[in-house]
């Protein structure tokens, strides 16, 4: 009993403190009608970033990739969402951009039209590259 009281306050303190965002984040959207929505308002391209609690690399992104300085300077170009994979609403959206790993990364135009997708962590200078690539490539 002794040793399951820890996995258990492990279990339940987890996705409490992986759902915490660093200072410096972009300001996430969690569900694909809400981003889709400020995207078509403001005309900005879309990042749906497919991640989860329990995944090393996504949560190495969320606190160290996406608050970074390399793309900070990028955040306010893009409408950003943060959809977990194991959250059931989240289900149909990934299942429509072909979700099999995670972090998956998808890029999508102000009116739904996918620009890529990166699948893997990666570090802050690769992510800012490939986001200037993807505005670009969006005719931001």
């Amino acid at each position: 009993m002794k040793k399951l009281i820890p996995l258990i306050i492990a279990a339940i303190a987890l996705p409490l403190i992986a759902a915490d965002f660093p200072e410096g984040s972009p300001k996430f959207a969690h569900d694909f009608k809400t981003v889709s929505a400020a995207a078509a308002k403001s005309g900005k391209p879309v990042i749906l970033v497919f991640s989860a609690v329990w995944c090393p690399p996504c949560q190495m992104m969320k606190k160290e990739v996406y608050p970074s300085e390399a793309v900070k300077k990028l955040h306010d170009k893009f409408e950003w969402a943060y959809l977990d994979v194991d959250e059931e609403a989240n289900g149909k959206t990934a299942a429509k951009y072909g979700v099999q790993g995670i972090p998956h990364i998808q890029f999508l135009s102000k009116d739904g039209k996918d620009l890529g997708n990166q699948v893997g962590g990666t570090s802050p200078e690769d992510f800012a590259n490939t986001l200037e690539k993807i505005l670009k490539k969006a005719g931001s």
